[in-house]
């Protein structure tokens, strides 16, 4: 005949499990303080101290903790850096409006404006024959 189950389902919920549980407001703060210490990082090493300050204190805010900073100097063209630091701003910005940080949010807006505007005043100085493959 039929025999009950005595052991538990590998479909129990999560909650039953004896591990920590992080909130979504939680695991956002934690999004958002790592796409600001990557977005740090190239703006540190773009040698924009001002800007570096201003992400700086976010991440202090979100981590509970100042960030490490170092500008680990790449190889990278400027303007590889300032379209990385734009993407990283892009990501910080959506993370930030997702937990209505509007503080976190105005800063990744404008430093993606910043970043476009290297961006477009580099192109506009540049010889036509370097902007190929300059996506």
């Amino acid at each position: 005949m039929y025999e009950p189950i005595r052991t538990k389902s590998v479909h129990t919920p999560a909650q039953d499990a004896d591990f920590p549980h992080r909130s979504r407001e939680e695991a956002l703060d934690i999004q958002l303080a790592g796409h600001l210490a990557a977005l740090l990082a190239v703006t540190d090493e773009l040698g924009l101290g001002p800007a570096g300050d201003r992400i700086a204190e976010q991440v202090a805010r979100l981590r509970g903790a100042p960030p490490a900073r170092h500008a680990a100097l790449s190889d990278a063209a400027p303007a590889s850096l300032h379209r990385r630091a734009h993407d990283l701003a892009g990501r910080a910005l959506l993370v930030a409006a997702s937990r209505a940080d509007t503080t976190a949010a105005i800063l990744a807006a404008q430093r993606m404006d910043a970043h476009t505007e290297a961006l477009a005043s580099a192109a506009a100085t540049a010889p036509l024959g370097l902007l190929v493959g300059a996506h």
